[in-house]
């Protein structure tokens, strides 16, 4: 009787398809089309599928390695498992950076898309004048012990799908032929454009890897989280690549210089009224995010102290029960990231670089945990072996060598921040 009624508090095929595509679909899609068509033209296209790959691949290494736990922790687990505490700790520093970085990057969506709708907010300025403003009132709603997450998350999954849907339904009959020629800018295909458009575009995939943690939580995931996964990751597509079609039909190589695309594309084939729809759409999306992520991000910090992984002070709370140490401390580095990193573009790619500091050790993890978890029960098995483990991990460093030093500075510079904590914590506990 027990184990029915747990089987039927875990999630079903299609609860699992509708998690991942909601946690998938983001702020990127409404601004990132301009970035690749800029870099590579008409095969943005192509990168899209490129893209979609590497995300069902690792999403499956992601499942094959939660198999064999069953708590939370995701990446940071997997990683200590595999090499040890101080990869361990590594990744698990890197999982509150990464959500720091992330929340800059929907900042400064946020204040792109405002710029676009308010012309006199449009100047660099005026955008890092937003964004502060912006992070600095969320962090003081969040110390006042305010909570708003519950209030706009279910009206942020219906905002931010609408105006897409609406975009590709209304631009179709838009489309010109002759905005898809040439395929490559100026007609020839530039070294390195590709992958650097990949890394990009990477970013409108994050967080698929919450389908494949939550795999204990699935009814039957042997059978159901793969053909999940490539449900979810082909219907996904199927939207970034109508999106992306439908954007290059209406605006050709001009989508290029846009700084929000799919406004300008639309205002371009219906007016003030396609761009208005747009923006309100984007605005009310991102902001929800924003909304949630200012919750969620310090929280990731206060985890670590809990844990021992950084100095308890950033665990400490105010009256109303709010940790306001870790706040200040998350509020001020996303700040400063978006300050020095002023274009939403440019923070795309640096928050999908951060991405695979919790995606290589994953990967690996898997080849590890296939020697010395040989003889352990698992609900789930990774088809084909070691292929897709060793597909996903060849996409995944040979995007990383499109980056310059500065793009992997800013991605990857936690994992250097983190070793003096490391060894400071370990002094602290001995």
């Amino acid at each position: 009787m027990a184990d029915k009624t747990t089987q039927k508090q875990k999630l079903g095929f299609w609860s699992i398809v509708l998690f991942g595509i909601n946690g998938i679909i983001g702020s990127g899609i409404f601004l990132l089309p301009s970035a690749p068509m800029k870099l590579i033209g008409v095969a943005s296209i192509l990168v899209l599928l490129l893209d979609a790959v590497l995300v069902a691949t690792i999403a499956l290494c992601f499942a094959q390695d939660a198999n064999f736990f069953d708590k939370n922790g995701g990446p940071y687990l997997y990683a200590k498992e595999a090499f040890g505490n101080f990869v361990g700790y590594e990744v698990g520093f890197v999982t509150w950076a990464i959500r720091i970085i992330a929340e800059a990057t929907a900042a400064v969506a946020f204040a792109t898309v405002l710029g676009s709708f308010i012309p006199a907010l449009s100047s660099n300025t005026a955008r890092m004048m937003t964004v502060a403003v912006l992070l600095l009132l969320l962090a003081l709603i969040n110390i006042s012990g305010v909570q708003l997450t519950k209030i706009v998350n279910n009206f942020v999954t219906i905002s931010k799908l609408l105006p897409l849907l609406l975009f590709v339904a209304i631009g179709l009959f838009f489309i010109k032929r002759n905005n898809f020629t040439p395929f490559f800018p100026n007609g020839s295909y530039t070294s390195g454009s590709f992958g650097q458009a990949a890394l990009t575009m990477f970013f409108a995939f994050t967080g698929f890897e919450g389908i494949s943690v939550a795999a204990g939580e699935m009814k039957n995931p042997q059978k159901n989280l793969p053909r999940a996964i490539i449900l979810i990751i082909s219907v996904v597509t199927l939207v970034y690549v109508l999106i992306q079609v439908t954007a290059i039909g209406m605006m050709g190589y001009g989508l290029a210089n846009s700084a929000t695309p799919l406004m300008d594309a639309l205002g371009h084939a219906i007016g003030t009224l396609g761009r208005d729809l747009i923006a309100a759409g984007s605005l009310i999306s991102i902001g929800g995010l924003l909304v949630a992520s200012s919750f969620i991000t310090p929280r990731s910090g206060v985890a670590l102290a809990e844990n021992k992984m950084m100095p308890s002070l950033l665990a400490k709370k105010n009256r109303k029960n709010a940790p306001y140490v870790a706040i200040i401390v998350s509020t001020t580095i996303s700040l400063i990231i978006a300050l020095f990193n002023s274009t939403f573009a440019n923070l795309a790619l640096i928050s999908a670089v951060s991405r695979f500091a919790q995606y290589i050790p994953t990967i690996i993890a898997v080849f590890v945990f296939a020697k010395t978890k040989k003889g352990q029960a698992h609900a789930f098995q990774l088809p084909l072996g070691p292929v897709i483990p060793a597909v996903a991990l060849i996409i995944s460093l040979w995007l990383l060598i499109q980056t310059n030093l500065q793009q992997l500075f800013w991605g990857l510079g936690a994992l250097v921040v983190a070793v003096p904590f490391y060894f400071l914590t370990a002094y602290h506990k001995h």
